[in-house]
């Protein structure tokens, strides 16, 4: 019997709070809260806390003023160090590449897929545990699945330092009555949709009518949120190298701006930054996107497509601005971002992967 074609996903283990944790080793067993500049009093968001801060409510995402009031006294707040966590993830992807008759598809700092033909997918998971461990000293968890929808969704079941098989054969024992926001790439907007139509489960999106789905979300994400359903997805795992497809700038603001031309000061300030990480590409640039969050924490993205590829600087800040022109002058704004989107280069495959800087 020939082996069998697996895909496993490997992520690391609350990868930046490790890679703190292991240059400041007295505090492993602490609350650690990674974000911003490390100020809980600033405006910012938590970029990652450790599972000991997890376990008091504290979350990606969250207000660092929100985490500082959730967190226990022995909690520690560190600075976003980008530099940092490159570096240890380009260690832990050559690490994996290493591996003999693997394939990797790097889909963010800490996590990528591995395309393997074996009989023992959890030999070869823990394989890799090893070799990342012995390498880098971080830990990670390993989902194996026959595609790469369930093989990522597995990993939250092998969590933390463990493994998960999850197939078509166990799709509905493990899944069926999960709701349907523990799908990769159903949110709570999506959720919310879902429920309208009386859709809050797994197995109810299976059983959907797939016209019915259609109608709602459009022919392309009706059919997908359907195959979500069952566990469909992807199974070729792709090691072409990545290419990105935009670049983004964005600002928390420490104290809101409170008219138009702060507004159009700063779109125009981050919309330039944006356009200049794009030069080096060499690729024009064909749209433009708006990112606003207004007090107290009502975000917005809007967007649209350029008259023309431009390679012009002042063409895409003055679209930016354009783009901006829309927005409520009579909200503050706490949060700006402008990303900056690309053509793709010929035979060139985009992920969803877009590098953000300035965030503070």
């Amino acid at each position: 019997m020939e082996p069998t074609a697996w895909v496993l996903h490997v992520d690391m283990d609350q990868f930046i709070a490790a890679v703190e944790v292991l240059r400041r080793p007295e505090l492993a067993g602490r609350p650690v809260i990674v974000g911003g500049h490390g100020d809980p009093t600033e405006r910012a968001v938590v970029s990652t806390a450790s599972y000991e801060a997890r376990a008091f409510g504290i979350g990606s995402g969250m207000p660092l003023k929100i985490a500082a009031r959730k967190a226990p006294p022995d909690a520690v707040f560190l600075p976003v160090d980008h530099e940092a966590y490159e570096t240890a993830s380009g260690a832990v992807m050559r690490t994996l590449r290493a591996l003999p008759r693997v394939v990797l598809e790097v889909i963010g700092w800490d996590e990528c897929f591995l395309g393997v033909t074996t009989d023992d997918p959890e030999g070869v998971a823990r394989a890799a545990q090893r070799a990342v461990l012995d390498a880098t000293s971080l830990h990670c968890s390993v989902g194996i699945g026959d595609n790469k929808v369930r093989a990522k969704i597995a990993t939250e079941f092998g969590k933390p330092r463990g493994t998960f098989r999850l197939t078509e054969q166990n799709w509905f024992e493990v899944m069926g009555e999960r709701g349907t926001r523990e799908l990769w790439g159903i949110g709570s907007r999506i959720e919310k949709r879902l429920a309208e139509h009386g859709i809050r489960t797994v197995r109810q999106l299976a059983d959907a009518d797939p016209g019915e789905l259609v109608a709602e979300f459009g022919p392309k994400m009706g059919v997908w949120y359907h195959d979500l359903g069952h566990g469909r997805g992807p199974a070729v795992v792709d090691d072409s190298p990545w290419v990105a497809r935009s670049h983004s700038r964005e600002t928390t603001f420490q104290q809101n701006l409170t008219n138009a031309a702060e507004v159009e000061e700063a779109v125009r300030t981050l919309a330039a930054q944006a356009f200049d990480d794009c030069v080096a590409e060499g690729r024009p640039v064909v749209r433009v996107h708006l990112k606003v969050r207004y007090a107290p924490f009502d975000t917005k993205t809007i967007g649209r497509k350029l008259s023309a590829p431009t390679t012009d600087r002042h063409d895409f800040v003055a679209a930016a601005v354009e783009l901006a022109s829309g927005l409520d002058t009579q909200r503050e704004v706490r949060l700006l971002g402008v990303r900056a989107e690309m053509t793709m280069p010929d035979g060139g495959d985009a992920v969803e992967r877009t590098p953000v800087r300035g965030r503070i």
